[in-house]
C-alpha cells in the first residue's frame, strides 16, 4: 500500500510539473493570440467585453487546459481546442452578464455558437441576430472554426459527441435562465433545475444548476476522445464521475469564495440557498466524497484525483478565502480530500507567488 501511495504521488507530481512548466505558458501564448483577435472587434462594446473576458477569466482556460496533460500525445489538439472553447464561453458570459441586454432569445441565439463549435458538420448561424451589437470582426466565427478544426483530429469524438452536446445544452439553458430579468430569473432557474432532479437523486436544485455551469465534464470527454481505443463504458464512467459531482464541486467552490462580492453586488450565488455555513460544508464534503469514489472507476484514476485536489487547491489558495474568514472551512475540506490535497494546495500556493 505504501509503495502504491508513493507511486500515485509521483504520477500526480508528474502531471503538475508538466502542467506548470509546459501547459500554462502555452495557454498564455494562445490567449495572447485571442487577445489580438478580440481587439479587432468592430463594435466598441463587443471589443470591450471580449478583452475583459480574457483579462478577467484567463484562469478558466488555464484550469481547463489541465485535461490535456492526461494525454501528452494529443496536446497539440486538446490545448488549443480547450482554450478556444472556454474563451468562447467566457466571452458569451460577459455579453449576457455585463451588457444591458436582458433578452433570453438573444442569449440563446448567441450560445448557438457553442453547439456549432461542437458540431463540425453543421451550418453556422447568425449568432448576433437578436443582440443589440453585431460587428465582432469575425471573432466568434474564428473561435468556432478553431474548435471544429481540432475536434476533427480527435479519433473517438463520435463516441462522446452526444454526451458533449447534452452537456453543452445544459450549460446553455443555465446561462440563458441565469441572465434574464431578475424578477423572472430565480423562479425560472428553480423550476428548470427541479425538473431535472428525477435522474439526479440526492441533489438539491442549486447543486444541479451549479454542475450545469461547469465545462469540466465536457473537457474530460474531449480528453477521452483523443484516445483511438476509447470505449463507451469509459465515456459512461467519465460522465458519472464528473456530472454532477466534480462539476458541482467546481462551481460551488467558485461561488463559495465569491460570497462577499456577490452579496455586495446583489448577484445570484448558488451557495446562498444553503440554510447555513455548516450545511454548506456538509454538502461540499458529500461532493468531495462522491467525486473521489467515482473517480476511482475511471481509466486514469490518478488524473481524476488530481483534478479534484486541484480544484480545492486552486480555490482555497485564493486571497478571498482569508478575507472572508473561510480558512477553517478550507482546512476541513482539504482534510476530507486527503493528504494529496494538502500537497497540491502547497504547490498551488507556490505557483500563485511565482506565475
Amino acid at each position: 500500500m505504501h509503495t502504491d501511495a508513493a507511486s500515485g504521488s509521483l504520477v500526480r507530481a508528474g502531471y503538475l510539473f508538466h502542467y506548470i512548466f509546459c501547459t500554462l505558458p502555452w495557454v498564455n501564448r494562445l490567449l495572447s493570440g485571442w487577445r489580438e483577435e478580440a481587439g479587432c472587434c468592430g463594435e466598441n462594446e463587443l471589443r470591450r467585453q471580449a478583452l475583459a473576458s480574457i483579462a478577467g477569466k484567463d484562469f478558466h482556460c488555464q484550469g481547463g487546459a489541465f485535461f490535456a496533460v492526461a494525454n501528452p500525445t494529443a496536446e497539440t489538439n486538446l490545448v488549443p481546442l480547450i482554450v478556444a472553447y472556454q474563451t468562447l464561453c467566457d466571452y458569451l458570459d460577459n455579453l449576457c452578464d455585463r451588457g444591458s441586454c436582458l433578452d433570453g432569445a438573444a442569449f440563446r441565439q448567441l450560445h448557438l455558437s457553442l453547439l456549432d463549435a461542437l458540431n463540425p458538420n453543421t451550418t453556422r448561424r447568425d449568432y448576433y441576430r437578436f443582440y443589440p451589437y453585431r460587428d465582432d470582426g469575425g471573432y466568434v466565427d474564428k473561435l468556432v472554426g478553431e474548435c471544429r478544426r481540432h475536434l476533427s483530429q480527435l479519433p473517438s469524438y463520435h463516441l462522446v459527441q452526444r454526451d458533449i452536446i447534452d452537456l453543452a445544452n445544459l450549460y446553455i439553458d443555465l446561462q440563458v435562465k441565469k441572465h434574464i430579468d431578475w424578477e423572472a430569473r430565480e423562479k425560472t432557474l428553480i423550476d428548470w433545475a427541479r425538473g431535472s432532479l428525477s435522474w439526479n437523486a440526492g441533489l438539491e436544485w442549486n447543486e444541479f444548476a451549479a454542475a450545469a455551469g461547469s465545462t469540466l465534464a465536457l473537457f474530460a470527454l474531449l480528453e477521452l476522445a483523443s484516445h483511438p481505443d476509447a470505449r463507451p463504458a469509459q465515456a459512461a464512467a467519465v460522465l458519472d464521475a464528473y456530472f454532477p459531482w466534480i462539476c458541482g464541486l467546481h462551481i460551488l467552490l467558485d461561488y463559495c469564495i465569491d460570497q462577499q462580492e456577490d452579496r455586495e453586488g446583489g448577484d445570484l450565488n448558488f451557495t446562498f440557498y444553503y440554510p447555513n455555513r455548516d450545511y454548506m460544508i456538509e454538502r461540499l464534503r458529500t461532493f468531495i466524497q462522491q467525486a473521489h469514489q467515482r473517480a476511482a472507476a475511471l481509466p486514469r484514476p490518478g488524473f481524476a484525483k488530481t483534478v479534484v485536489e486541484g480544484l480545492l487547491a486552486m480555490y482555497f489558495t485564493d486571497k478571498k478565502v482569508a478575507q472572508q474568514g473561510l480558512n477553517e472551512m478550507a482546512a476541513e475540506l482539504l482534510s476530507e480530500s486527503g493528504r494529496g490535497a494538502h500537497y497540491t494546495y502547497n504547490i498551488c500556493r507556490w505557483v500563485r507567488k511565482v506565475i
